[in-house]
């Protein structure tokens, strides 16, 4: 009966839990029109996976290219998940649906060094940087989503940091 007495307790609301990564180390060998990861990418990935089965997402979305998929595979394998792919240049689409269709829930993106700023904005935060540059594959972005909240964004970095040449140039 003290129960009673105290009332019910008030539900926290769902939190929506987007993880956003830039894919992985691609070749950098010029022409290629849809690079493969480099075997630095694919340990990146390996990592990204062993990081992020934990939060256990129930979906992940991978843009239409081989790196891209290629950086979520290892979680795909990990999580039972099929990627599903999305357009990188409709950021506002993106994040209607994630709102729609998966509140309370968590969800891994990965897109472009071009794509995950206006997509950050897309979905309510500030972008923490004005470009995410060429070498930059280790930023990990956690965007909360709380019902009638701000949204929250976590920046984070992941694996060994891109090794650039004295020239300026990728190993």
């Amino acid at each position: 009966m003290l129960l009673a007495a105290v009332g019910p307790v008030a539900a926290k609301p769902p939190v929506t839990t987007i993880y956003l990564v830039r894919h992985a180390e691609k070749d950098p060998t010029p022409g290629l029109a849809d690079p493969p990861l480099t075997p630095a990418g694919e340990a990146r990935a390996q990592l990204l996976a062993r990081r992020l089965v934990r939060r256990h997402p129930a979906a992940l979305f991978t843009t239409d290219t081989r790196r891209t998929r290629a950086t979520l595979t290892p979680l795909a394998q990990a999580t039972n998940l099929t990627p599903l792919v999305y357009n990188a240049q409709d950021p506002n689409g993106l994040a209607i649906r994630l709102y729609k269709e998966y509140a309370g829930r968590t969800v891994v993106v990965a897109g472009h060094s071009n794509t995950m700023l206006p997509l950050l904005t897309a979905l309510g935060v500030t972008a923490p940087m004005q470009e995410i540059k060429d070498e930059e594959y280790d930023y990990l972005f956690k965007v909360e989503l709380r019902p009638g909240q701000p949204a929250r964004l976590v920046v984070s970095r992941y694996g060994a940091a891109a090794r650039v040449a004295a020239g300026g140039s990728m190993r």
